[in-house]
């Protein structure tokens, strides 16, 4: 049987990973790079107006290693960060990497409740502060003794951190290696506590290179970043830039309505592209002169994919990944009619995927089941989480939690959550799918599909929607919602409607249904069956206030 074309290009992909010399640590990586590229600007965080070029993030990172060690920090020891984005945090990275100690990302938004748990559940013994968070700090009723004394930064300024000025060579007396424990970092999920990912200098390194000869196969060396750097996506956005000699064009706040003239301004070849921007910015004469080459499209719709290739002239793709492995699919430019399957792309380099039934069988092409993963550098484990990591790891395979579809060629659909399929009836309907066909109407922003009680059926589909800017509920009233639904099969049909001003959300900013209760309606809901809205009571049996 012929390879897809598509599986030819990863293939090549992963030979060339496979034929590079990857330092053996993170600290070796920055001072290659520094010899290599000395005086190009490796990140331009251009709305506080610093640039910083490769030798400025390897002698500045190696004074604010040293000036640690000299604080009593040394290899393994467990350090929080907590800073906005800006050029602080991509210095202080470099340097909790090259003294081997462990970096804890923390979120700018949490306040004392998040942090009593993060980091006493993290055993951080130090941590670096933004001065404009320390009231979150201060006010934590179990903070750790070790804690008592922060490291403050006031803005870009890492003060005491770099007394002494650059340093030209930093070795902490210890070897760094690349299975070292880099950094415990947090996902948010949907329910239940954050899990703390251990994740190696390794994993970090061999992300960095996969994603930028992504980059480098469409040309692309000047990259625009907006995540904030205490998620991964912040993280790995500067370091696959500097893998291949880039420029990380990272904005400090994200705009919508500035978005579009930043790329112009500074030239960039390569973003995540959000996917509301379609709507929140009308089409204009100047998206010709975007320069972009290719960009993510992260869970986008087929249609708004394509849009955004005609309206830019880009690549616009979608791949798949996880805090817990790093890359796990790529799709290839030459996906050809698998785009309009909404795929995720195929394996990716260096990684191998199964998608298993129930009994941990390998489903059939087309059968959908769990999406497990395997390969080089996958995360350690969940700190402290022996609970977690049984039901995490089925042998040497992490188990994603993810429903997927798995073609004959190799390609992957996502289908939804194993959590968050609605059984109607005997039939299984993804969530996602729902969702996607909602978003299709351009009065729609976000929605969120939930099960709700149902005598007869088991359960019904409750859609909850979020207009965009511009609309009302008169736009897209539940007459339409119904009509529009219609693109869907019959049994996959949302039953009941309701209007929300926005979801409660994650530290990560996605929708947590877990959270949604009848408290954050903006309106009553509707028996699309009936057209009648539902009584009080009996809404609030329908979505009752779990958490």
């Amino acid at each position: 049987m012929s390879k897809h074309p598509g599986q030819t290009e990863i293939d090549a992909l992963g030979a060339r990973l496979e034929s590079l010399e990857i330092p053996s640590s993170l600290g070796e990586f920055c001072a290659a790079q520094a010899a290599r590229h000395g005086d190009a600007v490796a990140i331009d965080y251009f709305l506080d107006g610093v640039q910083l070029t490769y030798r400025d993030v390897h002698e500045r990172s190696n004074r604010v290693a040293a000036n640690l060690l000299a604080r009593g920090y040394r290899k393994g020891a467990h350090i929080a960060v907590m800073l906005p984005n800006g050029p602080a945090s991509s210095v202080v990275w470099f340097a909790i990497m090259k003294l081997g100690a462990v970096l804890v990302p923390v979120n700018t938004a949490y306040g004392a409740k998040e942090l009593d748990f993060l980091l006493n559940q993290s055993d951080s013994q130090g941590i670096i502060i933004g001065s404009a968070h320390l009231g979150a700090l201060e006010s934590m009723t179990n903070r750790p003794e070790l804690l008592a004394d922060p490291i403050i930064v006031d803005g870009n300024d890492l003060g005491e951190l770099e007394a002494g000025g650059p340093l030209a060579e930093f070795d902490p007396g210890y070897p760094i290696v690349a299975t070292d424990l880099a950094n415990l970092q947090y996902t948010s999920g949907t329910t239940g506590f954050p899990k703390g990912c251990m994740l190696t200098q390794d994993y970090w390194l061999l992300l960095s290179h996969s994603v930028g000869l992504v980059h480098q196969s469409y040309g692309s060396s000047r990259l625009f970043f907006w995540a904030p750097f205490f998620y991964m996506d912040g993280q790995w956005s500067f370091l696959s830039a500097m893998a291949i000699g880039g420029t990380a064009i990272i904005a400090s706040t994200m705009s919508l309505s500035k978005f579009l003239g930043w790329l112009r301004e500074h030239e960039a070849h390569y973003c995540v592209l959000p996917e509301p921007i379609l709507k929140a910015v009308p089409p204009s004469p100047d998206d010709a002169s975007i320069p972009l080459k290719m960009v993510h499209a992260f869970g986008w719709r087929p249609s708004a994919r394509t849009e955004a290739e005609e309206r830019f002239g880009i690549v616009a793709r979608d791949s798949f990944g996880m805090t817990e492995v790093g890359p796990a699919m790529v799709c290839p430019r030459d996906a050809g009619d698998k785009l309009e399957l909404n795929t995720c792309g195929l394996a990716a380099p260096l990684r191998e995927t199964r998608v298993v039934d129930e009994h941990g069988n390998e489903c059939p092409p087309g059968v959908p089941g769990e999406l497990q993963i395997r390969g080089r550098s996958i995360m350690l484990g969940y700190y402290k989480r022996p609970d977690a990591n049984a039901d995490t790891f089925d042998g040497d395979w992490m188990r994603s939690g993810d429903l997927f579809v798995k073609d004959e060629d190799g390609y992957h659909r996502i289908v939804g959550r194993l959590k968050e399929m609605i059984k109607r009836a005997g039939e299984n309907i993804s969530a996602s799918e729902v969702e996607a066909a909602m978003r299709e109407a351009p009065a729609i922003a976000e929605a969120a599909a939930v099960s709700v009680p149902d005598e007869m059926r088991r359960e019904e589909v409750l859609v909850l929607l979020k207009l965009a800017d511009g609309f009302s509920n008169a736009d897209m009233s539940p007459d339409a919602v119904r009509e529009h639904a219609t693109r869907l099969a019959v049994f996959k049909r949302p039953r009941y409607v309701a209007y929300v001003d926005d979801f409660p959300r994650t530290p990560t900013n996605k929708i947590s249904k877990p959270q949604i209760s009848v408290a954050q309606l903006d309106s009553p809901i509707t028996d699309l069956s009936s057209g009648t809205e539902v009584a009080a009571d009996e809404a609030a049996r329908l979505l009752p206030k779990r958490r």
